[in-house]
């Protein structure tokens, strides 16, 4: 009863894939959707009667449209035979005996008898199991990273290590279709089974890049904040989506070899976020002080804290006090606030040169060096004059 039953179905499946089908993207699928199989249209409005063929089966003569954005991968028996890359309409031809059909030339014998044969054998299953897929070809967005506490890197330009926590999100594209087919796809999907979608949280295949992405982060801050040709300022991270994601690329392939063993790169990132440890945070802060006070505005604003020192220095500490702070505008090397020397007027013939008064009247009280040093300390601290410039005030003042 089982072989009549067997033979039954062979006869019936082979006649009903004598149809020549119509394969096309199946409805609803989403952006981040890379590899689908592809559907038979098998009716349209209610019209046509094509739905009782065979799974696996792609009838010879069946037209496949690809759209813009996709390729199209062929397989038989599960080994590659074609793959599509441009958009348009695709007939489909094989060799194999269940593809033939009597509507495109196959013949009665060769399309039905003996494909029904095949099938009787096989327990009235296909004697060739036939696929067709499709893999998008545009960026694949929505693919989200993030670290649950500080991730640290080396900086360049603040000479020191860097903390933060940060997340974000970065879009894929599969370069090489057959390669990560071939090497990362699972046969379920190959076999048109169902869809492959990076975000899904179902898809371990999916974790398993975030977690790479993941742990890819820390050398790609490296490589970006250390470039030179991004200025090695942290501060262009965030606006540089492009950039960002070479270096982020750049390090999943030097760990984990997305471009060469999976097909798969990273094209653009978007920060989110990005939280800096305290230590980041101040360091930071001396960053941008010290660019409000590069340049010309820079030079105003310590002319105008010089020349108030002075004036509070004058007013407060007497003659002492002017003498600490030309100290430190000639000492400590801020020549640009001197007024140039006045020549020596000489001495008039009949006016005999008076004479010098002693030392301990002329000589003013010195100041206090603390007071000094103080005061010097505030303008370092400032970033008005230099480690160099508070160290020769030290010296002068403490008189080494």
């Amino acid at each position: 009863m089982g072989l009549i039953q067997a033979a039954i179905g062979a006869i019936g499946g082979t006649l009903a894939d004598q149809w020549v089908d119509f394969y096309g993207v199946p409805d609803g699928v989403g952006s981040t959707v890379a590899v689908f199989p592809a559907v038979a249209k098998g009716q349209n409005a209610g019209r046509g009667s094509n739905t009782d063929g065979s799974d696996g089966v792609i009838t010879n003569g069946s037209k496949i449209v690809v759209p813009e954005g996709y390729g199209l991968v062929l397989l038989e028996d599960g080994a590659f035979t074609g793959f599509a890359a441009e958009p348009g309409a695709y007939i489909w031809n094989s060799d194999e005996p269940a593809s033939q059909s009597v509507f495109t030339g196959g013949g009665l014998v060769d399309s039905v008898i003996k494909q029904s044969w095949e099938r009787f054998k096989l327990g009235g299953r296909p004697s060739a199991q036939q696929n067709a897929v499709f893999v998008t070809l545009k960026e694949l967005p929505n693919n989200k990273f993030g670290t649950q506490s500080e991730i640290y890197w080396d900086d360049a330009f603040l000479n020191t290590q860097v903390g933060a926590i940060t997340r974000g999100t970065y879009t894929l594209k599969i370069t090489d279709p057959l390669t990560f087919i071939r090497n990362f796809v699972p046969a379920e999907v190959i076999s048109g089974r169902r869809a492959f979608d990076f975000t899904d949280i179902d898809n371990p295949a999916g974790e398993q890049l975030f977690n790479e992405v993941v742990g890819s982060l820390a050398p790609a801050f490296s490589m970006y904040t250390n470039d030179p040709a991004k200025g090695n300022r942290i501060a262009k991270l965030q606006q540089d989506s492009v950039g960002f994601a070479q270096s982020l690329s750049a390090a999943v392939e030097q760990n984990y070899h997305w471009r060469t063993d999976r097909g798969l790169e990273i094209v653009k990132t978007a920060i989110i976020s990005i939280e800096y440890d305290a230590a980041t945070r101040e360091l930071l802060k001396n960053v941008q002080r010290a660019d409000a006070l590069s340049g010309s505005r820079g030079n105003s604003n310590l002319q105008a804290s010089v020349a108030a020192g002075i004036e509070a220095a004058g007013e407060n500490a007497g003659p002492g006090g002017l003498v600490g702070m030309g100290m430190a505008t000639g000492g400590m090397g801020l020549g640009g606030l001197q007024q140039p020397a006045t020549p020596a007027q000489p001495a008039t013939p009949a006016q005999p040169a008076a004479p010098a008064a002693p030392a301990e009247s002329a000589a003013p009280a010195a100041e206090d060096p603390v007071a000094v040093l103080k005061r010097a300390k505030e303008m370092l601290d400032a970033g008005l004059i230099t480690q160099e410039d508070y160290d020769a005030a030290k010296a002068k003042a403490l008189g080494l």
